[in-house]
């Protein structure tokens, strides 16, 4: 038997607490470290009990430091998670993610605003990515090893699966020795204005030639896939890979 190779991609997703969610960004400070904070939970039933009160980020703080009052005591939707590097979604984003296979990486960005000094501008930053080892799909699911009460078990920091509707879940497992949060966020795009004179985040002119990625970059959805293989080299030397 012939065993075909697929070439390797990447993709890229924008994650964690936003303007539109929230009404809130994450801090990035001057020298270029960040806190990565995640969006809050909109799921009244989910099991979920922990709050930004309850989570502690990269300067020692608890994350709520960062927030206002009325987010801080939110419960929170931690994911993606970068304990066991998991990230599950369902819907429009389960699509794409069926898309991943092994070794492909999944990079996720986020917006970030200048926590007292404004160095770095508030924009999208790359944070963190996963090289993919393992892509869980209950909605076509034949393994029985692969229940929610199992991965809840075996995944309990990701707040997924604790969500009260998983039938639809897509779940990736990054490979634990090549999927990291970064130090340092890596700026990736600026603001530019649209047909009404209305900012938005667009990829910054450096980055679409890096990257081969342009256009707005806002919104989670739809990701953005890189193939090509020379910019998928420029995107592993830019995190370092």
């Amino acid at each position: 038997m012939i065993i075909l190779k697929h070439n390797t991609k990447a993709m890229l997703l924008r994650v964690g607490i936003d303007k539109s969610s929230d009404g809130v960004l994450g801090p990035i400070f001057s020298d270029g470290s960040y806190e990565y904070i995640p969006l809050s939970e909109k799921d009244d039933n989910s099991l979920e009990k922990r709050t930004y009160k309850d989570l502690i980020g990269f300067k020692g703080n608890q994350l709520s430091t960062y927030l206002p009052e009325k987010v801080a005591i939110r419960r929170v939707h931690m994911d993606p998670e970068f304990i066991n590097f998991t990230y599950g979604d369902e819907g429009r984003k389960a699509i794409y993610l069926r898309k991943l296979n092994n070794d492909d990486l999944l990079v996720f960005y986020a917006g970030l605003k200048p926590y007292q000094e404004d160095k770095y501008p508030e924009a999208l930053y790359i944070i963190g990515y996963f090289t993919i080892r393992d892509v869980i799909d209950f909605k076509n699911n034949k393994n029985e090893i692969y229940t929610i009460k199992a991965i809840r078990k075996q995944y309990p920091h990701n707040s997924h699966p604790k969500r009260s509707d998983t039938m639809d879940m897509v779940m990736v497992v990054g490979d634990p020795e090549k999927s990291k949060l970064l130090d340092k966020a890596i700026q990736i795009s600026q603001k530019k204005l649209n047909k009404i004179g209305r900012n938005y985040h667009a990829v910054s002119p450096e980055m679409e030639k890096l990257l081969g990625v342009k256009g707005s970059i806002q919104r989670s959805i739809p990701p953005r896939f890189i193939r090509d293989e020379n910019k998928l080299k420029n995107l592993k030397g830019l995190l370092g890979l």
